[in-house]
């Protein structure tokens, strides 16, 4: 009967060999093989997670052969979470992406007992899916599998940012562009990737948000955009006329946003005229009904005409289009031609909109104690009646 032979891992060899190889980190791969000997795993995987970022490690196979002659003899003993963070920088040095695959799906079985270590092997995945084999399917399933568990998760983990990237990177390639668009606030949301990426990549980014936030047909929220400090990096540029853009857009004011338009000449903008029109037509609407208040919430079809700028004949179909968007509520009087809303889907709203809901509270609040005082004095006299 034949025998199986295992190759045993001669780690301290290994480590020596190492040392004399590279003298310019054999005191980084000394300390590995002291803390190593040691048994100190919490110590070693700190000093790990920072050694797998030496440019010197960059090349070849390096981390390949670090993961194959030592990694795997201590890897069950160290957080799950932080072996797949090391394994991250090792897949990249596979130069068969398909082996990588397999590679990583071979560790979720390893690591399969922590919810975020798992994930986080899925979305390396789904980003080698994505970026070099260019299977769009398979990357669209692990962003099915993982979006309700990590939307389900308490707070933020290390890995939300990485599966928004990858989200936001897959539905910038397939679409829709509102799901691009919460996906990449999300990460940007989620990391300081903002503030950290080059200034060139910061750029093209705030720009495809701001074209993704106008162009994107149930995209009606732009408030968040405005507030993110990524918007910062077009002012002063070529492109700050995007900024005009969803300022424009968020408020739903037609001649700014025409006149911002005019300055951007792009050709996206020019293709989705007629959707954009309508779009506008209907934040308009939603912005005319929030800044009256609940008492002025009557709208004639001529002020609407007049406001959004369409056909006197087209705002009934504009208004019905925003109730079963659910931006507002509130019915239509065909025979008086006049609109009642109550209420208007809640936004994020810019420092002059907040301050402007903050005099409508303090008029409310002064009515209030208005009428608590009139019923103060008026109720004796109602009670002798």
């Amino acid at each position: 009967m034949a025998t199986v032979k295992f190759a045993v891992i001669d780690v301290n060899d290994f480590l020596s060999r190492k040392q004399a190889a590279e003298p310019d980190i054999a005191t980084d791969w000394a300390r590995l093989e002291e803390l190593y000997n040691k048994k100190l795993w919490h110590q070693l995987t700190l000093k790990l997670l920072e050694f797998v970022d030496h440019p010197t490690l960059q090349t070849g196979d390096n981390l390949i052969q670090l993961y194959n002659n030592f990694l795997t003899t201590f890897e069950n003993k160290i957080n799950p979470l932080s072996l797949v963070e090391i394994i991250a920088h090792v897949v990249k040095q596979f130069t068969n992406k398909k082996d990588a695959i397999a590679f990583l799906e071979k560790m979720e079985a390893k690591v399969k007992a922590n919810d975020e270590a798992l994930a986080l092997c899925k979305v390396l995945q789904g980003q080698i899916y994505l970026e070099h084999l260019n299977d769009l399917d398979s990357t669209e399933k692990i962003i099915e599998t993982l979006e309700g568990s990590l939307e389900d998760a308490d707070g933020v983990t290390p890995v939300h940012g990485r599966f928004y990237k990858l989200a936001s990177e897959y539905y910038r390639v397939r679409g829709p562009m509102a799901r691009y668009y919460r996906a990449a606030l999300r990460y940007l949301g989620c990391t300081n990737a903002g503030a950290s990426l080059p200034a060139a990549e910061r750029r093209a980014v705030a720009l495809r948000l701001a074209l993704a936030a106008v162009l994107a047909p149930s995209v009606y929220d732009l408030g968040e955009l405005l507030a993110h400090p990524i918007l910062e990096s077009l002012e002063g540029t070529s492109d700050a006329w995007a900024i005009e853009l969803v300022r424009a857009c968020a408020c739903g004011d037609i001649q700014a946003f025409a006149a911002a338009q005019q300055k951007a000449q792009h050709p996206d903008l020019r293709r989705a005229d007629q959707q954009l029109a309508r779009k506008l037509a209907i934040l308009c609407l939603m912005e005319m009904a929030f800044n009256r208040t609940s008492a002025q919430r009557k709208l004639t079809f001529s002020e609407i005409a007049r406001e959004a700028r369409v056909p006197h004949d087209e705002v009934e179909l504009l208004v019905m289009k925003a109730l079963a968007e659910g931006l507002l509520k509130g019915h239509i009087d065909q025979v008086s031609e006049t609109v009642t809303i109550r209420w208007v889907r809640p936004r994020a709203l810019p420092r002059a909109g907040a301050a402007a809901l903050a005099r409508r509270l303090d008029a409310w609040c002064a009515a209030v104690a208005g009428a608590a005082d009139l019923l103060q004095h008026s109720a004796p006299d109602l009670l002798m009646v």
